[in-house]
């Protein structure tokens, strides 16, 4: 054992120092904002979105469980949680700039999303590939890592890429996550399927826009989240047409996240031909 004396060890904290508040001494990159604390509520509900669809739907799967109700039970649990998991993403925000954010607010945010809105879905949909009766485990399984990785490749963007104010590259991880999982709930067959999930991963890193949820559009996405939680709750306890309701709320988001990009598209076009037309009036003598 090394003996080292007491004026000469280094970083050496005299008693009357020792005693004053650990707490006034925390790095600032250390203390947590109200902000941060609903980011940890995002990705702690994309964990245990992966617990409910593991223990209620694999595992009853693996085991030969016919517990058919176990399962959807399960998997509307999952779902929840993953719209949960949006509304504190939602919230973190407009907290974070209504009061403050700490240092480590955007890292945060952008490791919780990978959880929540790649991981989460993508496992949501392995599981589709290992449970579901038309489908093919290996293909299912390759759909899921092109999901988990459009959705790193999306936050790694976003955090180098400065876009003008309001606006999104690339469709939202949140967005394209309840989108490949509404996909997965129509129980279509599973080449449309696989089609469509792919084709959510590629508009999560294309560069067409998407307007930020600020204002009267985040008021409309939260009351979307909200009437989207209801129609799982009426399809979990087999209410009567719980099923209609449930796939008539998956139509409509795939269809919003396929209506969304034509809109911005045809902007984007039209953008275009105004300029070209007032670089021309502008050369004209």
């Amino acid at each position: 054992m090394t003996v080292i004396e007491r004026d000469t060890q280094a970083g050496w904290v005299p008693e009357a120092d020792a005693e004053e508040d650990p707490g006034e001494d925390m790095p600032l990159s250390l203390r947590l904002s109200i902000a941060d604390t609903l980011t940890l509520g995002n990705a702690t509900c994309g964990f245990m979105a992966v617990y409910f669809t593991t223990t209620g739907i694999l595992i009853p799967h693996l085991t030969g469980s016919d517990e058919s109700g176990m399962a959807r039970h399960s998997a509307a649990t999952a779902v929840i949680l993953m719209l949960l998991a949006a509304v504190f993403d939602l919230f973190d925000g407009l907290v974070a700039r209504k009061l403050r954010s700490s240092p480590m607010g955007a890292e945060l945010d952008n490791l919780s999303d990978l959880i929540s809105f790649g991981l989460a879905p993508a496992y949501f949909v392995l599981v589709y590939g290992m449970v579901a009766d038309d489908a093919h485990q290996r293909v299912s399984a390759l759909a899921a890592i092109v999901v988990l990785l459009a959705v790193v490749l999306r936050l790694a963007r976003f955090s180098c890429v400065t876009m003008k104010d309001g606006m999104f590259q690339g469709m939202p991880s949140p967005f394209g996550a309840l989108t490949v999982v509404s996909i997965v709930l129509l129980e279509l067959p599973f080449v449309p399927t696989l089609l469509a999930i792919v084709g959510v991963a590629w508009l999560m890193v294309s560069r067409v826009e998407y307007p930020k949820p600020r204002g009267v559009l985040a008021v409309a996405m939260l009351s979307w989240i909200v009437a989207a939680m209801g129609l799982l709750a009426a399809w979990a306890f087999d209410a009567p047409g719980g099923q209609l309701l449930l796939q008539t709320g998956c139509a409509l988001q795939v269809v919003l996240g396929a209506v969304i990009p034509l809109f911005a598209t045809a902007r984007r076009v039209n953008t275009f031909r105004g300029n070209r037309r007032d670089a021309r009036a502008a050369q004209l003598p």
